[in-house]
């Protein structure tokens, strides 16, 4: 039987950072430990997640603004940092386990400060800002990707690859068959641009989607998540050009949306890439050209190369490169339902299983897990 422990997940307010801490904690309570989350005030809110979960904001400052800016971002991460150490007296966690984002600075801070064990998982393809700053002290590193760049290779005996979890909802998809297309038959596409939905998706989806010769577009039905600024504009557009479009600024029932489609137009964060491998979707990729350091281009590039998605530069995703990219698809049933097992090929189902045991490990002495190796990039950071 498992021994009971405490653990605390510290993670940036975004979906990206969220979702992933999110399912491993669901992980580790079903195995019977205890979980704390620490976070900013948008993660403690996020809408269906850590439910009953213990939660704790510690102020975290962005290294932004020069150096007067650095200077007041250091003073927010030693408070919080001192907050830290006083939940640890009190909980007394067998490790901390950063997920990315400031937030988690000061939490893994304190975990260095207390000994206690530490970890941080990357959900990108590129390891991240914070995750870089820590990962010479913590000790071990997850990743969601077997080549993750900007990983030095001094800490290769620390890493292991397990994936990026999902949530159960979006797990129980890979046990679904990929939708059945009928020549004549709806033709279901999902447009999402993350939890913040993507402007230019709603400026371009519509009016590449209008290009489609008449007999595919007649089959038509969309769902599309949109900014609440581009909402009207985009239903009004769907609607002049005789499109059947749902249109939506938060969807809360994603994965069922994602289950049935056949085709996802979306970014490429790193949680919806772990969901489309998942599930087992074909994509048409428009990576956040202004990402950090590039991410969502080097995320999408496994399932790309799979040839489980394409992938169009957000510069030359015009209606016209849309569109042709949509008839390769969608025009071929073989070749669309080929390109969905591609993308399922790519998929890490077992990512938060993996996860918890690499965690669980922590407060025993590290040995090596069955999970695949990380190749790893040097970096200029």
């Amino acid at each position: 039987m498992t021994r009971a422990r405490h653990f605390v997940l510290a993670a940036g307010g975004t979906g990206g950072h969220m979702v992933p801490a999110a399912a491993l904690a669901e992980e580790l309570i079903r195995r019977g430990h205890r979980v704390a989350l620490v976070s900013d005030e948008r993660g403690v809110r996020f809408p269906g997640l850590f439910e009953g979960v213990q939660t704790h904001v510690l102020p975290a400052g962005r290294l932004s603004g020069g150096p007067v800016g650095w200077v007041r971002a250091a003073r927010e991460m030693w408070r919080g940092r001192a907050m830290a150490r006083e939940l640890y007296r009190t909980f007394t966690p067998a490790a901390v386990i950063g997920f990315g984002g400031y937030p988690a600075f000061p939490a893994l801070a304190a975990a260095f400060a207390e000994k206690i064990p530490t970890a941080i998982h990357e959900q990108n393809a590129v390891l991240g800002r914070v995750n870089r700053l820590v990962a010479r002290r913590v000790d071990a590193i997850a990743t969601s990707y077997a080549e993750t760049e900007r990983l030095k290779p001094a800490y290769q005996m620390k890493a292991h690859c397990v994936g990026n979890p999902v949530r159960d909802s979006v797990l129980a998809l890979r046990a679904r068959p990929y939708p059945l297309l009928e020549e004549d038959g709806i033709f279901r596409v999902l447009v999402t641009g993350g939890s913040q939905g993507a402007s230019v998706l709603s400026k371009v989806v519509p009016d590449g989607l209008a290009m489609l010769p008449v007999a595919f577009r007649r089959r038509l039905q969309v769902t599309h998540q949109a900014r609440v600024e581009d909402i009207d504009a985009a239903r009004a557009k769907y609607a002049e050009l005789d499109i059947a479009a749902d249109l939506a600024t938060y969807l809360p029932d994603l994965p069922e949306h994602l289950g049935w489609a056949h085709v996802v137009i979306a970014r490429a964060g790193a949680s919806t890439l772990a969901e489309l491998t998942v599930a087992g979707r074909p994509a048409i990729l428009v990576p956040l050209p202004i990402a950090t350091d590039d991410h969502q281009t080097v995320n999408a590039r496994e399932i790309t190369r799979a040839g489980g998605a394409r992938t169009i530069p957000q510069s030359q995703f015009t209606p016209s490169e849309l569109a042709k990219q949509m008839q390769k698809l969608g025009l071929d049933p073989e070749a669309l339902e080929n390109a969905a097992g591609r993308a399922r090929g790519c998929g890490k189902p077992n990512a938060a299983r993996d996860l918890a045991d690499l965690v669980e490990s922590l407060d025993a002495p590290l040995a090596a897990l069955p999970v695949g190796p990380v190749v790893h990039k040097e970096s200029f950071a």
